[in-house]
């Protein structure tokens, strides 16, 4: 229970720490700047370092904390209620910031920020936790900080299932955000962190459930086992395309390729009126004096 310990510490540290730097630039920096380029380098951070440290939970924690699938199920539920209710706004996701190119809801310059940003949290994080793990603060960071460099691959399935895999995901969690868009973060958040959940239950023994770009080049792309080619194939390629699918599906179109829809009839807003045949009126009074006319040879 002291690995788990430590690694429940972390969290809370982590935590603490990506929220206070969160506050101190959306103080300091313009608004611009903090949306589009500091709360994704924060919220990157805090998410690949509680992925790393989740993961070494997964390997070493049955052996060095006596940490079962239960508990690892209910922490990242957990955790992602965190993420949802700190991340201000923030995706952590290059699929995401271009979904939200693709839905013409940005510029090609800020969806370029945001992915420098990501990627430059992710990295940061991936540095910062692991020299927290030479620390040796636990059995479980021992283990960790020993096998860093011979750490195992998250991809344990074929290239092309893998791929499969990784864009149903996409797809659902994707679909999920399109959905809830517009939902209140009480009601968004414990829904994504159902089923990003329910994703890493079913697709984690094959690829580890990340469908996120930028997460899945930090913690498993310098492993051994497969190539940089095959990796980006399933983590890259297939959460895009699964994405992809997820716009595809719930709009009808790509917004900022071409405007036609391809799968719904849009509806006219306003409805035209249809024509009415128009029965002339019948002249009674002409009538009747027709009627009253004599014919020709009769008497008077």
């Amino acid at each position: 229970m002291a690995g788990l310990n430590v690694s429940l510490s972390f969290f809370f540290a982590t935590c603490t720490l990506c929220e206070t730097a969160r506050r101190v630039s959306k103080a300091l920096l313009p608004t611009g700047a903090y949306a589009s380029f500091a709360r994704e380098v924060v919220g990157a951070a805090q998410l690949a370092a509680c992925c790393l440290e989740m993961r070494a939970l997964a390997e070493f924690g049955p052996w060095a904390g006596g940490v079962g699938p239960d508990l690892l199920l209910t922490l990242l539920f957990l955790l992602f209620l965190v993420h949802g209710a700190t991340f201000d706004g923030a995706s952590a996701n290059p699929a995401v910031a271009l979904q939200e190119f693709l839905l013409a809801e940005v510029t090609l310059p800020r969806t370029l920020m945001k992915l420098v940003a990501q990627s430059l949290g992710m990295q940061v994080a991936g540095a910062l936790t692991r020299n927290c793990w030479a620390w040796e603060l636990s059995d479980l960071h021992l283990l960790q900080s020993l096998m860093a460099a011979h750490c195992s691959s998250a991809l344990r399935t074929s290239v092309a299932h893998g791929v499969l895999v990784e864009g149903a995901c996409a797809f659902f969690f994707h679909l999920t955000l399109l959905h809830l868009q517009h939902s209140l973060p009480v009601y968004r958040a414990p829904a994504v962190a159902l089923l990003v959940t329910v994703a890493a239950y079913t697709a984690g023994p094959y690829t580890s459930a990340f469908f996120n770009p930028a997460l899945a080049a930090s913690v498993t792309f310098h492993c051994s086992g497969h190539s940089f080619l095959e990796y980006a194939q399933v983590y890259w390629l297939g959460p895009l395309a699964g994405m992809v699918l997820a716009v595809l599906l719930h709009q009808g179109h790509l917004p900022r390729l071409f405007r036609r829809n391809l799968f719904y009839r849009q509806k006219s807003k306003y409805r035209s009126p249809r024509a009415k045949l128009a029965v002339a009126p019948v002249d009674t009074h002409t009538a009747s004096q027709g009627c009253s006319v004599q014919e020709p040879g009769s008497t008077q």
